[in-house]
Protein backbone atom coordinates (compact mmCIF):
# COMPACT_ATOMS: atom_id res chain seq x y z
CA UNK A 1 0.00 0.00 0.00
CA UNK A 2 2.77 2.66 0.93
CA UNK A 3 4.16 1.47 -2.26
CA UNK A 4 1.70 2.38 -4.45
CA UNK A 5 1.28 5.65 -2.57
CA UNK A 6 4.80 6.92 -3.31
CA UNK A 7 4.90 5.08 -7.08
CA UNK A 8 1.60 7.43 -7.44
CA UNK A 9 3.37 10.60 -5.61
CA UNK A 10 6.29 10.28 -7.72
CA UNK A 11 4.23 10.23 -11.03
CA UNK A 12 2.46 13.84 -10.09
CA UNK A 13 5.88 15.25 -9.08
CA UNK A 14 7.58 14.18 -12.04
CA UNK A 15 4.54 14.89 -14.42
CA UNK A 16 4.30 18.45 -12.62
CA UNK A 17 7.85 19.25 -13.47
CA UNK A 18 7.73 17.72 -16.76
CA UNK A 19 4.11 20.31 -17.80
CA UNK A 20 6.54 23.33 -15.79
CA UNK A 21 9.52 22.60 -18.55
CA UNK A 22 7.08 22.22 -21.09
CA UNK A 23 5.10 25.59 -20.51
CA UNK A 24 8.48 26.94 -19.51
CA UNK A 25 9.37 26.75 -23.72
CA UNK A 26 6.44 29.18 -24.10
CA UNK A 27 7.31 32.34 -24.86
CA UNK A 28 4.80 35.24 -25.21
CA UNK A 29 6.91 37.89 -27.52
CA UNK A 30 5.68 41.44 -25.82
CA UNK A 31 7.36 44.60 -26.74
CA UNK A 32 7.59 45.66 -23.28
CA UNK A 33 9.89 42.91 -22.65
CA UNK A 34 12.36 43.61 -25.58
CA UNK A 35 13.01 40.07 -26.26
CA UNK A 36 12.89 40.16 -29.85
CA UNK A 37 16.92 40.42 -30.83
CA UNK A 38 17.15 43.29 -33.03
CA UNK A 39 21.08 43.18 -33.21
CA UNK A 40 20.32 40.54 -35.76
CA UNK A 41 18.59 41.72 -38.14
CA UNK A 42 20.97 42.96 -40.67
CA UNK A 43 20.91 46.15 -42.90
CA UNK A 44 20.75 45.52 -46.50
CA UNK A 45 19.17 44.32 -49.12
CA UNK A 46 17.12 40.97 -49.03
CA UNK A 47 15.77 39.49 -52.29
CA UNK A 48 13.53 36.53 -52.48
CA UNK A 49 12.19 34.22 -55.45
CA UNK A 50 8.53 33.89 -54.58
CA UNK A 51 6.37 30.90 -56.87
CA UNK A 52 2.96 29.59 -56.31
CA UNK A 53 2.21 25.69 -57.45
CA UNK A 54 -1.16 24.57 -58.45
CA UNK A 55 -1.56 20.60 -57.85
CA UNK A 56 -4.24 20.93 -60.54
CA UNK A 57 -2.10 22.76 -63.02
CA UNK A 58 0.82 21.00 -63.26
CA UNK A 59 3.13 22.30 -65.92
CA UNK A 60 2.77 25.75 -64.57
CA UNK A 61 3.75 27.84 -61.92
CA UNK A 62 3.18 31.76 -60.84
CA UNK A 63 6.33 33.53 -60.09
CA UNK A 64 6.95 37.10 -57.95
CA UNK A 65 10.41 37.97 -56.89
CA UNK A 66 10.07 40.40 -53.78
CA UNK A 67 13.13 42.73 -52.79
CA UNK A 68 13.39 44.17 -48.99
CA UNK A 69 15.72 46.69 -48.12
CA UNK A 70 16.39 47.52 -44.51
CA UNK A 71 18.05 50.50 -43.36
CA UNK A 72 18.87 51.92 -39.69
CA UNK A 73 17.94 55.39 -40.15
CA UNK A 74 17.57 58.08 -37.59
CA UNK A 75 14.24 60.51 -37.00
CA UNK A 76 13.99 62.60 -34.02
CA UNK A 77 16.69 61.50 -32.67
CA UNK A 78 15.29 58.05 -32.07
CA UNK A 79 16.81 54.84 -33.71
CA UNK A 80 14.43 53.61 -36.33
CA UNK A 81 14.31 49.87 -39.26
CA UNK A 82 13.41 51.83 -42.20
CA UNK A 83 12.12 48.38 -44.70
CA UNK A 84 11.26 49.11 -48.16
CA UNK A 85 9.76 46.12 -50.09
CA UNK A 86 9.17 45.73 -53.89
CA UNK A 87 7.15 42.85 -54.93
CA UNK A 88 7.35 42.31 -58.83
CA UNK A 89 5.14 39.99 -60.61
CA UNK A 90 3.94 39.10 -64.51
CA UNK A 91 3.35 42.31 -64.91
CA UNK A 92 2.31 46.13 -63.82
CA UNK A 93 -0.81 45.44 -61.97
CA UNK A 94 0.52 42.57 -59.28
CA UNK A 95 3.36 45.29 -58.24
CA UNK A 96 3.47 46.40 -54.92
CA UNK A 97 5.17 48.39 -53.16
CA UNK A 98 5.47 48.80 -49.37
CA UNK A 99 7.32 50.88 -46.85
CA UNK A 100 7.33 50.53 -43.41
CA UNK A 101 9.33 52.01 -39.88
CA UNK A 102 9.77 50.23 -36.74
CA UNK A 103 11.47 51.55 -33.82
CA UNK A 104 15.25 50.03 -33.39
CA UNK A 105 15.18 48.66 -29.82
CA UNK A 106 12.35 46.46 -29.96
CA UNK A 107 11.02 46.29 -33.35
CA UNK A 108 7.71 48.95 -32.41
CA UNK A 109 5.70 49.48 -35.47
CA UNK A 110 5.41 53.48 -36.35
CA UNK A 111 4.22 53.86 -39.94
CA UNK A 112 3.43 51.73 -42.88
CA UNK A 113 3.00 52.76 -46.82
CA UNK A 114 1.24 50.13 -49.05
CA UNK A 115 1.22 51.32 -52.70
CA UNK A 116 -0.69 48.72 -54.93
CA UNK A 117 -2.29 49.88 -58.46
CA UNK A 118 -2.44 53.35 -57.84
CA UNK A 119 -3.91 52.83 -54.46
CA UNK A 120 -2.32 54.01 -51.64
CA UNK A 121 -3.21 52.66 -47.73
CA UNK A 122 -0.90 54.39 -44.96
CA UNK A 123 -1.05 54.91 -41.35
CA UNK A 124 0.25 56.02 -38.41
CA UNK A 125 1.01 52.99 -35.79
CA UNK A 126 1.99 53.55 -31.62
CA UNK A 127 1.00 50.75 -28.56
CA UNK A 128 -2.63 52.16 -28.22
CA UNK A 129 -4.00 52.54 -31.67
CA UNK A 130 -3.22 52.43 -35.57
CA UNK A 131 -4.68 55.48 -37.78
CA UNK A 132 -4.96 56.99 -41.05
CA UNK A 133 -1.85 58.98 -41.64
CA UNK A 134 -2.29 62.41 -43.31
CA UNK A 135 1.40 62.60 -44.08
CA UNK A 136 0.68 60.64 -47.11
CA UNK A 137 -1.28 61.84 -50.31
CA UNK A 138 -4.30 60.36 -51.44
CA UNK A 139 -4.30 58.04 -48.71
CA UNK A 140 -7.88 56.16 -49.14
CA UNK A 141 -7.34 54.97 -44.88
CA UNK A 142 -7.16 58.24 -44.02
CA UNK A 143 -10.39 57.90 -41.91
CA UNK A 144 -9.44 54.79 -40.54
CA UNK A 145 -8.83 54.38 -36.72
CA UNK A 146 -8.74 50.77 -34.58
CA UNK A 147 -7.93 51.01 -30.81
CA UNK A 148 -5.64 48.37 -29.08
CA UNK A 149 -5.87 46.43 -25.89
CA UNK A 150 -2.22 45.97 -26.30
CA UNK A 151 0.69 46.61 -28.44
CA UNK A 152 1.92 44.42 -31.49
CA UNK A 153 4.37 43.38 -34.03
CA UNK A 154 3.12 44.68 -37.77
CA UNK A 155 2.73 40.70 -39.67
CA UNK A 156 3.60 42.53 -42.91
CA UNK A 157 7.20 42.30 -41.43
CA UNK A 158 6.88 38.37 -40.10
CA UNK A 159 10.38 37.58 -42.13
CA UNK A 160 12.65 40.55 -40.00
CA UNK A 161 10.62 39.08 -36.98
CA UNK A 162 11.09 35.63 -37.01
CA UNK A 163 14.91 36.69 -37.64
CA UNK A 164 15.25 38.17 -34.35
CA UNK A 165 13.69 35.39 -31.94
CA UNK A 166 15.20 33.58 -29.60
CA UNK A 167 15.20 30.34 -31.23
CA UNK A 168 16.27 26.76 -29.75
CA UNK A 169 15.37 23.78 -29.75
CA UNK A 170 11.74 22.46 -28.73
CA UNK A 171 10.69 26.46 -28.38
CA UNK A 172 7.56 27.75 -28.94
CA UNK A 173 6.72 31.31 -29.43
CA UNK A 174 3.12 33.45 -29.47
CA UNK A 175 3.24 36.79 -30.92
CA UNK A 176 0.81 39.41 -31.48
CA UNK A 177 0.39 40.32 -35.10
CA UNK A 178 -1.45 42.52 -36.86
CA UNK A 179 -2.21 43.27 -40.80
CA UNK A 180 -2.97 47.08 -40.72
CA UNK A 181 -6.48 48.16 -41.85
CA UNK A 182 -7.83 44.41 -41.80
CA UNK A 183 -9.58 42.53 -38.68
CA UNK A 184 -8.49 43.03 -34.94
CA UNK A 185 -4.53 41.85 -33.89
CA UNK A 186 -4.26 38.27 -33.24
CA UNK A 187 -1.84 35.69 -31.34
CA UNK A 188 -0.09 33.97 -33.76
CA UNK A 189 1.52 30.59 -32.42
CA UNK A 190 5.15 29.29 -34.12
CA UNK A 191 6.78 26.48 -32.91
CA UNK A 192 10.70 25.13 -33.65
CA UNK A 193 9.64 21.86 -34.72
CA UNK A 194 13.54 20.46 -34.91
CA UNK A 195 16.47 21.43 -37.46
CA UNK A 196 17.48 20.47 -40.91
CA UNK A 197 20.60 21.38 -43.00
CA UNK A 198 20.45 23.25 -46.59
CA UNK A 199 22.76 23.05 -49.26
CA UNK A 200 22.22 26.32 -50.62
CA UNK A 201 22.93 27.16 -54.32
CA UNK A 202 27.18 27.61 -53.45
CA UNK A 203 27.15 23.99 -52.05
CA UNK A 204 27.44 25.34 -48.52
CA UNK A 205 25.91 23.48 -45.76
CA UNK A 206 23.71 25.52 -43.28
CA UNK A 207 22.09 24.21 -40.44
CA UNK A 208 18.46 25.71 -39.70
CA UNK A 209 15.76 25.94 -37.05
CA UNK A 210 12.35 24.59 -38.74
CA UNK A 211 9.38 26.58 -37.84
CA UNK A 212 5.60 25.83 -38.29
CA UNK A 213 2.46 27.89 -37.99
CA UNK A 214 -1.03 27.07 -38.97
CA UNK A 215 -4.37 28.79 -38.99
CA UNK A 216 -7.23 29.44 -40.17
CA UNK A 217 -8.10 32.54 -42.82
CA UNK A 218 -12.07 31.96 -43.01
CA UNK A 219 -12.57 29.07 -43.92
CA UNK A 220 -9.34 28.01 -45.12
CA UNK A 221 -6.80 26.13 -43.35
CA UNK A 222 -2.85 27.10 -43.83
CA UNK A 223 0.35 25.84 -42.84
CA UNK A 224 3.63 28.00 -42.80
CA UNK A 225 7.46 26.37 -42.63
CA UNK A 226 9.99 28.32 -42.36
CA UNK A 227 13.74 27.61 -41.91
CA UNK A 228 15.99 30.07 -40.49
CA UNK A 229 20.11 29.81 -39.99
CA UNK A 230 21.09 29.19 -36.65
CA UNK A 231 24.16 30.87 -37.28
CA UNK A 232 23.42 34.43 -38.90
CA UNK A 233 19.69 34.38 -37.93
CA UNK A 234 19.01 34.34 -41.65
CA UNK A 235 15.54 33.95 -42.93
CA UNK A 236 16.37 30.89 -46.09
CA UNK A 237 13.33 29.51 -47.34
CA UNK A 238 9.38 29.02 -46.76
CA UNK A 239 7.13 26.23 -47.24
CA UNK A 240 3.28 27.21 -47.33
CA UNK A 241 0.16 25.45 -47.84
CA UNK A 242 -3.41 27.10 -48.53
CA UNK A 243 -6.82 25.74 -50.33
CA UNK A 244 -4.97 22.83 -52.46
CA UNK A 245 -1.95 25.90 -53.63
CA UNK A 246 1.17 25.49 -52.20
CA UNK A 247 4.24 28.80 -52.19
CA UNK A 248 7.63 29.02 -52.09
CA UNK A 249 9.98 31.77 -50.96
CA UNK A 250 13.70 31.08 -51.38
CA UNK A 251 16.17 33.61 -50.51
CA UNK A 252 18.60 34.48 -53.52
CA UNK A 253 22.23 34.94 -52.89
CA UNK A 254 23.99 38.20 -52.29
CA UNK A 255 25.31 37.90 -56.34
CA UNK A 256 21.94 38.60 -57.47
CA UNK A 257 21.09 42.10 -59.31
CA UNK A 258 20.08 44.76 -57.45
CA UNK A 259 17.12 45.61 -59.28
CA UNK A 260 16.39 48.98 -57.07
CA UNK A 261 19.59 50.47 -58.05
CA UNK A 262 19.43 49.20 -61.67
CA UNK A 263 15.54 50.93 -62.32
CA UNK A 264 16.26 53.92 -60.51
Amino acid sequence: MLYEIMRKLLFLIVACLVGRSIFAQVDTIRLKDKRLNTSALKPGLHQYLVYFQNPKSKQSLRFWYWLRDTKLESRDGQKMFAITQHWYGSDSTTYRQIYSLNKADDFAPVYESLTMKGITKAYNWSDKKVWGADSAANNTQKDFSLDFKTPNLNWELDIETLEMLPLAAGKTFVINFYDAGLSPPEYVTYKVTGSEVLSMLDNQKLDCWVILTEGNNGNTHYTQTFWISKKNHEFLKEEDSFNGMYRYKIKMPAMAPDLVARFK
